[in-house]
Parts: structure tokens; sequence; C-alpha cells
């Protein structure tokens, strides 16, 4: 350790840089632009995933939505092409029969004219439970949601989407406390609500929707103890994936389905395409890691190629020293460290020049809408930091391993002779 911290050793090193200072700085210019554009694809490969995940974020994305569809095949005496209906009675039947669920929320909804004052308009009326508020992303702005003593009881009330003030209400008028007409019904308006998920940012209906209680719903509309929909959540550690099967066979029974029609009930894995996104953010991770790789190869062998000259025009001053007594060890060491200081000094210049880079781009970005943007805080991790920091370390022992070598096989005296 000590002959590593000589310092004759380093101003010899130190020297040999400035000697064709231009050259140097060009050799290193490969390294600087490979590890500046692996830290940059990095960090943007990491901003996407933070932005499509906070996308995601408020959305219980271990889930999975199940709906009736028209079956494709007899069973039991019941013909194909025929229509049946999701009734409660399969909430409970799910509940019993699947373990590992947190949340299976029954729901309802129909488009229909929604009147308030002289205003109205075609909208989306979605009967939900308590629960349903735990497994989507939307953000309160006015009032509260649907609770449960609005199930129990079967009130009349309703959370709007913030998008139907404007077709709805004039200019400052109150909303919370105020009444709305769903198919002649008086319901009172208890909450304003915006849908922050990526359906809600992209597309304005998501915006116009009208919450009410699921119960209330199937009352007033007469659905009876019809379901239109399940919208089912797994526990934490179990994956609604795996158990999705066991979903499906327990409504199959329950409508007497035959179990090789897949087409009867339809379903979405919002937690497969999920995972989906994962592979992709990992994919991206490593093509990043890739072409950086390449790039700080190609300036790595430049390096190499450098300190081969370097080698050449110094035959005669390592004759000289090998003549002096200067062991191969003591040549092929100061070799090496020439090339690993160039290597890590360029390197570390083109992370903090990315650095540099990145925290302007942030500072522009923190100033956008979060939820109108895919790549959010496009940053490296300090253990990243480091990682590259020992990548530059190798590969700057590997550009001088070949002129070390090639230094410790000369022999003196015609090092010595050299012109």
């Amino acid at each position: 350790m000590s002959s590593m911290m000589n310092r004759d050793l380093w101003k010899e090193i130190l020297a040999s840089l400035k000697s064709n200072v231009l050259r140097t700085m060009v050799t290193a210019f490969g390294v600087f632009w490979g590890i500046f554009i692996m830290v940059l694809l990095l960090a943007a490969s990491r901003g996407f995933e933070t932005g499509i995940k906070h996308k995601f974020s408020g959305i219980a994305t271990n889930s999975l939505f199940v709906w009736a569809q028209k079956t494709s095949m007899e069973y039991q005496g019941m013909p194909k092409n025929r229509w049946y209906r999701f009734n409660l009675k399969d909430e409970q039947a799910i509940k019993e029969n699947v373990k590992g669920l947190k949340v299976v929320s029954p729901r309802n909804d129909f488009n229909t004219n929604i009147v308030h004052g002289l205003k109205s308009g075609s909208f989306n009326v979605e009967g939900n439970t308590a629960q349903f508020l735990t497994q989507i992303a939307i953000k309160l702005t006015q009032g509260r949601y649907v609770n449960q003593e609005d199930i129990d009881q079967k009130r009349k009330v309703a959370v709007l989407g913030w998008a139907l003030i404007d077709e709805l209400y004039e200019k400052d008028e109150p909303v919370i406390g105020s009444y709305i007409q769903i198919k002649g019904v008086n319901f009172k308006v208890v909450g304003v609500y915006k849908d922050t998920s990526i359906e809600g940012n992209n597309n304005v209906q998501a915006q116009q929707k009208i919450h009410i209680p699921f119960n209330t719903f199937s009352q007033v509309f007469n659905m009876a103890d019809q379901v239109n929909y399940f919208f089912i959540t797994a526990e934490d550690g179990q994956s609604v994936s795996k158990l999705k099967e066991q979903i499906i066979d327990v409504l199959q029974k329950n409508h007497k389905i035959n179990p090789l029609d897949k087409r009867a009930i339809g379903n979405f894995d919002l937690n497969s395409q999920f995972e989906k996104f994962n592979l992709l953010f990992t994919t991206l991770t490593a093509v990043s890691f890739f072409v950086g790789l390449m790039i700080l190869l190609s300036g790595v062998i430049g390096i190499s190629n450098i300190m081969l000259i370097v080698i050449k025009e110094r035959t005669k001053e390592i004759g000289i020293r090998r003549a002096l007594g200067a062991t191969p060890y003591v040549i092929k060491k100061q070799i090496l460290l020439e090339s690993v200081f160039l290597t890590v000094l360029s390197g570390m210049g083109g992370i903090s020049f990315a650095t540099l880079l990145l925290s302007l781009v942030n500072i522009w970005i923190d100033g956008l809408d979060p939820f109108e943007i895919m790549v959010i805080n496009p940053t490296v991790s300090i253990s990243t930091v480091l990682l590259l920091f020992g990548i530059l370390i190798i590969f700057g022992l590997f550009a001088g391993m070949i002129p070390a070598r090639k230094a410790v096989k000369m022999k003196p005296i015609d090092a010595i002779r050299t012109e």
C-alpha cells in the first residue's frame, strides 16, 4: 500500500500524462463519453420506471377484473351462446373457496342522462363499495367518498368526477350538498374526485364518472343481486395471477359453464400487465448497461493503443531503469497505474458531467405535473456510481495489461540501444 502512495511514482505518472496533453485529452474523451452516455441511459431508464410506477400509484396492481360473457359451449343440458349474469352469491363463493384474497368488490355501471338544474349530459354511473377506494387511484378534491354507512343504509349519495363540474354547474356554484338526478332519482353530492391513474390522465371520460353506493344502485335501478363485474385484489405476498384459475373455476361451477369454455368469463389481469412493465424496466436497464459498456470499451481500447505508443516512445527510459535495477513488477505497476488513473479520471469526469446535466433536467421536471410526463426523477443511485467506479478500475487494468506485458518483455540492453 505504501508503494502505491509513493510520491515519486505519482510524479512520474503525472509527468507522463502531461508530456502530451492534447493526446491525453483525446484519449480520455472516449472513456468520458462512454461513461457519460451510460449514466444518462441508466438515469433515463430509472426515470421512466419511476414515472410509470407513479402513474400506477394508488392502484392495487395485484388485482384481477372478471365479467360475464356469452358461453361458447354446451354443458349439463345448458345450450351454448347462453347469456348469464354474475350475482352477489358469486362474491360469497369466491371469498369462501379462494384463499389469499384481500378484497372482492362487486361493481355495476351504466351510461345515462344526468341532470342538475337546467344542465344535463350523458355520463357513466358506477355502483361501488367502500372498499373500492383502496383499489383505485383517485384523489378527493372536495368532500368524501362512499363509506360503509352509505352502503348499509342505501343512501342516495354521489361522488362526482371533477370534469363534470363545468358540464353540470355554473361558475363558482357550490357542489358539495347539491343534488343531481340519475334516471329521475335525486342524489346528494358528497364528494368530488380526480382520477390519477394512467387512464384518468389520458381520458377525459374517466374524470366524468359518478360513483354511488353499490346497494343503492342495486335497489334504485332494479338490479336485484346482479353484478356486472368483480374487481378482485390478492393479499400481499400472494399473486392474483396464480389465483385466477381458482376464481374462474368457482364462477364456472356457480353458473354451469363448461370448464373448457374459455370465452364465457372475461378477465383482465392487472398484475400480469404490471409484471410485464417490470420486465420492460429490467430489459431497459440491461440494454443501457450493454450500450454504455460497448461505448466505454471502445474508449478503453483507445487508451490501450495510446499506452502502446507511450511504451514505444519510452523504450530507452524503460531500458535504463531496468539496467539500474528496476524489477519487471515496478515497471508493470507504473504502466498499470497510469492506465487506471487515466481511465478512472476521465470516467469520473463523465459521471460528474452527467450528474450536473441530470440535476438541471430534474429542476425542469420538478416544475411539471408528474401525471402529465412519463419520466420522473431520472437519477442514478450511489450503488450504481460505485459499480461504475469498479468497472472503470477493471477496464483501466485491462487497457494497461497488454502495454505492461510488452514493456517487461524488453531486454534492457536492446531497449537502451533503441533510437
